[in-house]
């Protein structure tokens, strides 16, 4: 029954909209009528500013942390994994906004860091190499995202964990279908050239 508590409490967490409420406190807008109408870091970065998409960004991170540490204080890895995939639900169909959330990336890169720092350093380094280089958000994210089952099979991390790795690379890469669309067509959005 503590299982359940805690699950249920990990989607919860997911379920608070940090990139919606900081571009509502942080500029009075719904991030939701903008941009992409992603309620994510990216769209409150570009349609907010950037102090507002770094805060967005702490919010979708810590999420995931907490979730992890939560989880851990109350049991091991299959509590640890259910409870990651829990936040991670609750982020991307959150029961505060009617089930129509962000696209994990974040939070999920909180939830591996706070499991296996090294997995989770090494998927961000992934996304940041790719993004200078393609200048493509969606690009980088679909291959860090992709990369975390076979960065913990690399790091021996046990079964739950990599039962984890590929829940998320498969919902990330789903909610990432109209990002892949518009590169196909072109239509894309990048970010300004970093170098």
């Amino acid at each position: 029954m503590q299982y359940f508590w805690v699950v249920l409490a990990s989607y919860l967490i997911g379920s608070i909209p940090a990139s919606y409420l900081t571009a509502r406190y942080w500029k009075g807008i719904d991030i939701r009528n903008l941009g992409s109408g992603n309620v994510g870091t990216t769209n409150v970065w570009r349609n907010a500013g950037p102090v507002a998409g770094v805060v967005a960004l702490a919010g979708d991170l810590g999420k995931g942390v907490l979730a992890v540490i939560l989880a851990k204080h109350f049991g091991g890895p299959v509590l640890v994994a259910l409870s990651a995939m829990a936040v991670l639900t609750g982020h991307s169909w959150p029961i505060f906004l009617g089930f129509k959330g962000g696209k994990l990336v974040a939070t999920g890169v909180g939830v591996i860091a706070a499991i296996s720092l090294p997995v989770g350093a090494i998927a961000a380094a992934i996304w940041v190499f790719t993004v200078v280089v393609t200048r493509y958000v969606s690009v980088g994210s679909v291959l860090a995202v992709s990369s975390i089952p076979f960065l913990m099979l690399a790091f021996h991390l046990e079964r739950p964990y990599l039962a984890l790795g590929v829940f998320i690379a498969i919902i990330a890469v789903y909610k990432h279908i109209p990002n892949m669309k518009r590169l196909l067509a072109g239509t894309e959005s990048r970010v300004r050239k970093l170098f």
